[in-house]
């Protein structure tokens, strides 16, 4: 079985957001290492926003010289005067399959609804690149609109829709507004990624108290739209716990729905063309 990690961060001399390893260096090498003691194939490089744009071309070597264990979702300034010819060239980029953005500056905020992002979707669906926004709360109908509004856009949730964990909210109350999430799953352009599911837990491994609401968002949007991974260098477990938690214990989730959730699903979402 073809295992893929959705979302993970390498980063060099920088500091990373607290919730993450407060390291100063977390290389390709090391990314590698931990991905082999955990059984993990291959990865999805999510260049680190807040490190600004320099990090896209750590991210690209990592591909140059593993071509068949990364892909990328980069970033870059949506702001600048080149924006469209890059997101035109975006592709000529080793390992870029679309952008990743957070929008959690607050000059970013009413990006989602403000209409000034509406040459970026219609750039992106016309190119074929893959988005992914870390999209919660209310954030949640607004990233819906946008892919109605594009049905060629092919784009997906961070983090299961639970903003990364950053709130500190929890168990129970950290999926109170799943419904309006598990609402999306009509629209076959949107996925859902279960990165950092251990994050939003109190418990301990295997953190069984929010499985009910995995096996809900799985049965929702279907094994070809829900993708594994971890965002490993922020979760409270190790890696290999990161996947057994949904190779070994979760009895219903097994055979193709296992192996497409597991990686086969997200190479195919994000057109990777592995070598």
């Amino acid at each position: 079985m073809l295992i893929v990690d959705s979302q993970i961060h390498i980063w060099e001399n920088g500091k990373m957001s607290p919730h993450h390893r407060q390291i100063p260096t977390y290389s390709i090498d090391d990314a590698l290492a931990e991905m082999a003691s955990a059984g993990v194939d291959c990865a999805v490089i999510h260049p680190p926003s807040s490190l600004g744009e320099a990090v896209n071309e750590l991210a690209v070597k990592a591909v140059r010289l593993h071509p068949d264990k990364f892909c990328i979702l980069g970033h870059f300034d949506l702001q600048s005067p080149d924006r469209d010819k890059i997101v035109a060239h975006w592709r000529e980029r080793p390992g870029m399959v679309g952008f990743r953005f957070t929008f959690n500056q607050p000059h970013e905020k009413s990006w989602w609804t403000d209409g000034s992002l509406d040459w970026f979707w219609a750039a992106c669906e016309k190119a074929n690149l893959r988005i992914g926004l870390l999209a919660s709360g209310k954030n949640i109908a607004a990233f819906g609109k946008i892919a109605e509004r594009y049905p060629r856009l092919k784009m997906h949730i961070d983090h299961i829709g639970r903003g990364g964990g950053r709130a500190g909210v929890k168990d129970d109350a950290a999926y109170a507004d799943l419904s309006e999430m598990l609402a999306l799953a009509k629209l076959p352009n949107v996925a859902i990624k279960l990165s950092g599911a251990p994050s939003t837990s109190t418990q301990s491994y295997p953190y069984k108290n929010i499985h009910r609401y995995l096996q809900q968002i799985i049965e929702t949007f279907g094994p070809d739209r829900s993708f594994w991974g971890t965002d490993i260098t922020r979760m409270p477990c190790s890696y290999r716990q990161c996947v057994t938690m949904f190779t070994e214990e979760m009895p219903w989730l097994k055979g193709r729905d296992l192996e497409r959730v597991m990686g086969g699903a997200v190479v195919d979402w994000l057109g990777w063309k592995r070598p």
